[in-house]
């Protein structure tokens, strides 16, 4: 690999990563200090709200592309919507959740509205950076940044909480956030094509999507994807404890070891993509997610042991790393002249949106049929989306 694609690749790995720790460091930290805090858990399940504004981002995506053509502008949008975020995690590290928690929740939001717009400006400067063929070089970055930003903020930073406090964590993060505009400062891109025509403000541009030629199939598929593992990630983490394990364990088995696994798969998964192309890699990787949904399944029906668990755990976020990288990089393949954040962001809010969906249903299935049920039940889907897969993406696209 040459250093030019070298220092690409390292720039958007920055990039997706800077927007990621924060985010996995308030999504995991704040129920542990709030129920601690004697929260309620009406007060706690507010926190879900905290992700609104990456579902709602698409409606000022297209405003976003409107502005945006060159790399220069892309840069400025980047630039200033993540320093943004890092001035309002900074601002964070100095109220006290017991006596500020309004004000607490309000910034949080503010920094995610800021994440957000970091990341449509990002995922369509990824489009336009990245020939067909590197695409998937480009999405492998993306997922490995937000594995890695998971393993950080999800499992590092927790387990420095008590070390450094509340005060010197938060100001670390919003400092990271800030270094790691620098790849991006320096990053050059002679061949960079600016984009042409404009990209109207309107509820119809987001509409005209839909009628794309194959663009049902491909939402489909979307929906289907993460289908067969998303419930078993909600659900591992109280699996685990009804298993007896504490929080440490839990948060390296799952947190550090579950998040590295998925960074390398999601690595390994861009250059297989690149190297059978997106046809044959729907297949494999879809029989890996059919393979792990099986082996927790029959892991269920006895009481494992850690090595089992383990084995669980690497071959999950070994199939979702893959999934991931597929699923970014198919999504790059409907996106129009002009509106690539509008439309790469309307895909990934149809994927989190129906990911949600099952995530929360993954909770009363367990409740009602047990894990095992909720295995079998994965298990179910991870077929469906196979089956849908040998059906309707039956020959490879011509490129491919």
């Amino acid at each position: 690999m040459n250093s030019k694609r070298t220092n690409k690749l390292l720039t958007f790995f920055s990039l997706y990563i800077a927007q990621s720790v924060p985010m996995s460091l308030f999504s995991t930290l704040l129920p542990v200090l709030m129920r601690q805090g004697n929260f309620s858990l009406s007060t706690i399940g507010l926190l879900q709200l905290i992700k609104l504004p990456w579902i709602l981002k698409v409606f000022w995506a297209p405003f976003v592309d409107k502005r945006t053509s060159d790399l220069g502008s892309y840069k400025r949008w980047i630039f200033s919507s993540e320093m943004v975020y890092a001035v309002l995690i900074f601002w964070v590290a100095f109220l006290d959740l017991s006596t500020n928690f309004t004000n607490i929740f309000i910034l949080i939001i503010l920094s995610f509205i800021a994440s957000a717009t970091q990341d449509i400006a990002t995922d369509a400067l990824t489009a336009l950076s990245f020939n067909h063929r590197e695409k998937s070089l480009g999405n492998s970055m993306q997922s490995m940044g937000s594995f890695t930003g998971s393993l950080v903020g999800g499992g590092l930073l927790l387990l420095h909480y008590k070390l450094i406090g509340w005060n010197a964590l938060l100001i670390s993060v919003s400092l990271f956030v800030v270094l790691a505009l620098i790849p991006l400062f320096i990053y050059k891109d002679n061949k960079f094509t600016p984009k042409q025509g404009k990209t109207p403000i309107c509820m119809k541009d987001l509409y005209l999507f839909f009628h794309q030629k194959g663009v049902a199939k491909q939402l489909i598929f979307l929906v289907l994807c993460y289908s067969g593992i998303i419930g078993i990630l909600a659900m591992v983490k109280p699996f685990m404890v009804d298993l007896g394990y504490k929080t440490g364990e839990i948060g390296f088995m799952f947190g550090i070891f579950g998040s590295l696994c998925g960074c390398l798969f999601s690595y390994i998964g861009g250059y297989v993509i690149r190297s059978i192309g997106r046809f044959y890699s729907r297949i494999i990787f879809a029989c890996a997610v059919f393979a792990t949904t099986i082996f927790f399944y029959f892991m269920s029906l006895t009481t494992p042991g850690t090595i089992a668990l383990y084995v669980a755990i690497f071959c999950l976020w070994a199939s979702y790393g893959l999934s991931a990288v597929l699923v970014n990089t198919v999504a790059m393949d409907f996106l129009r002249d002009g509106r690539e954040g509008t439309d790469f962001t309307l895909q990934t809010v149809i994927t989190h949106l129906s990911s949600m969906l099952i995530a929360v249903c993954s909770g009363k299935v367990a409740d009602v049929l047990g894990y095992s049920g909720l295995f079998l039940v994965e298990t179910g889907l991870a077929v469906i989306s196979l089956v849908y897969i040998l059906v309707f993406f039956k020959k490879p696209v011509r490129h491919e």
